[in-house]
């Protein structure tokens, strides 16, 4: 079971990501659930829980708060209000699991069950296969894909200038590197270290801290 958290209104989770470039990022665990919890509440959450029903090829969950915190870092949304608003999420086909996070009480969770009772579970979509990636945004390759620009400059075999770059250990100036294929369009960095470095180890493991 796979939850994340998009932490307020840009959408995003703390690292940045989109729901589905966040799903992208973590399909391959192939989770029993993949869901959405904390920081937002039904009304917020909503929309993220519906892309996330559209994409997920497994079961999804969603445990919002109880509304957005007032100013005394209390909540204020109501159970039958909240049950309410989950009843719409599973009519509209969006939810396999549903509970609740900050703010949600006992009287919440059982508000919400009696919401839901009877209502049929979220179906699995039928997605076309494809190649589906991420960064911050998620990038799907599929047939039907056109042109897909991919920096190469990242390679030790093909750049003078980025393998001098890693052999000097300069690895900040290396990135920049990538960054500015990035910033020219690329939708995917190809990283080629394989060269009989000196201190392979040692390069991968400075370059990931």
């Amino acid at each position: 079971m796979i939850s994340g958290t998009i932490t307020d209104a840009s959408g995003r989770t703390l690292s940045g990501q989109t729901t589905e470039a966040f799903y992208n990022s973590l399909r391959h665990a192939e989770a029993l659930c993949f869901g959405l919890n904390c920081a937002l509440g039904p009304d917020e959450l909503r929309q993220y829980v519906q892309e996330l029903s559209r994409i997920a090829e497994c079961y999804v969950t969603a445990h919002p708060n109880a509304g957005l915190p007032n100013a005394f870092g209390e909540y204020d949304l109501d159970a039958d209000t909240m049950a309410a608003q989950i009843r719409e999420w599973a009519e509209s086909g969006f939810l396999n699991i549903v509970g609740g996070c900050c703010g949600t009480t006992p009287e919440h969770i059982a508000a919400m069950s009696r919401a839901v009772a009877g209502l049929p579970p979220r179906k699995l979509p039928e997605l076309p296969v494809a190649c589906r990636l991420s960064g911050p945004e998620p990038l799907t390759i599929g047939d039907d894909s056109l042109f897909v620009n991919v920096g190469e400059r990242t390679n030790v075999t093909g750049s003078a200038k980025f393998k001098r770059l890693i052999k000097e250990e300069k690895y900040s100036e290396a990135l920049d590197v990538a960054r500015q294929q990035v910033e020219s369009g690329a939708q995917i960095i190809d990283i080629n270290m394989d060269e009989g470095c000196s201190t392979p180890k040692r390069r991968w493991c400075v370059s990931s801290t």
